[in-house]
């Protein structure tokens, strides 16, 4: 009877985790905020900045119409262009994608239809064909792209494997300002996701972002959470490798994954939905 009654509390806790893990995935629909990053350049983030709110949103204005960088879930877009009609009347003329992930590429479908031009890497933009997602872009880029509008020029970047196989990081020389997308994540609410179902590697990451680190850029809007710095970055990045680095310690001293688990949420603060969508991949990468 102890033993029944032991296995339905487990099986109780394991049904409530689970709940508990989903609902936290779960996308989050708020408000949004534009804040003013320099002349000509905002950022529209969430409210609340939380996970499953959907990325941050860079906004570029030109004297022929409007770059972004990233459009949020497909319920953002008429709040988007709202948020953009606030400071200038000129159309959204190019959308650069800093990867496949639908809160990032979730308001395609809606500027397709505008006449907006999108453009993302290769390597995401074959991620949409195969997993079938709405509003895949008309443009890709092997390495690097270049947009001129008006007296602006956007300058996006693929330097390898990250977040995922796709990411790329997108340079505002003139303001001397870097869209990173999820190649950096700012704040304890947003542990960084190893996406290995999308070729996203931790080892790779630290090279790309070394390589990333050689552009010439003050500021960064990362992919969520509040704007920083290149210092910021270059914290992000030897955060990675720290968390690499313990992983593979705690692997080499025959360690379970149970136990990797507990250490990634109390050094590292990892949640549990980032344990679960990224830990098996992890602690195989670093073995």
């Amino acid at each position: 009877m102890k033993k029944l009654s032991l296995l339905r509390f487990g099986l109780c806790v394991g049904l409530l985790s689970g709940i508990w893990i989903a609902r936290t995935q779960q996308p989050v629909r708020g408000d949004l905020k534009l804040n003013k990053i320099r002349q000509n350049l905002y950022e529209i983030s969430p409210v609340p900045e939380v996970s499953g709110a959907g990325g941050n949103v860079t906004v570029v204005l030109t004297r022929e119409g409007v770059i972004l960088v990233d459009d949020k879930y497909d319920w953002d877009h008429d709040g988007i262009l709202a948020k953009v009609k606030t400071i200038t009347e000129k159309p959204v003329r190019y959308v650069i994608n800093t990867h496949q992930h639908g809160d990032h590429t979730g308001g395609n479908a809606k500027m397709l239809p505008m006449g907006v031009q999108l453009m993302i890497s290769k390597q995401a933009r074959e991620n949409m064909v195969h997993l079938k997602m709405p509003g895949v872009p008309q443009i890709s880029f092997e390495n690097n792209l270049q947009v001129s509008l008006g007296d602006d020029t956007a300058e996006a970047f693929h330097f390898g494997r990250a977040h995922t196989n796709g990411d790329s990081v997108v340079l505002f020389r003139a303001q001397r300002v870097l869209s990173t997308g999820d190649m950096c994540v700012r704040g304890d609410e947003f542990p960084p996701l190893i996406d290995y179902s999308a070729g996203g590697s931790i080892m790779e990451w630290t090279k790309t972002l070394d390589s990333v680190l050689k552009l010439d850029f003050d500021t960064i809007v990362p992919g969520h959470g509040p704007v920083g710095t290149k210092q910021d970055l270059v914290a992000f990045r030897n955060l990675l490798e720290r968390t690499r680095n313990r992983v593979h310690e705690m692997n080499a001293a025959k360690k379970s994954k149970d136990e990797i688990g507990n250490m990634l949420l109390t050094e590292f603060h990892w949640t549990p939905a980032r344990l679960k969508s990224s830990l098996d991949g992890l602690v195989a990468e670093m073995r």
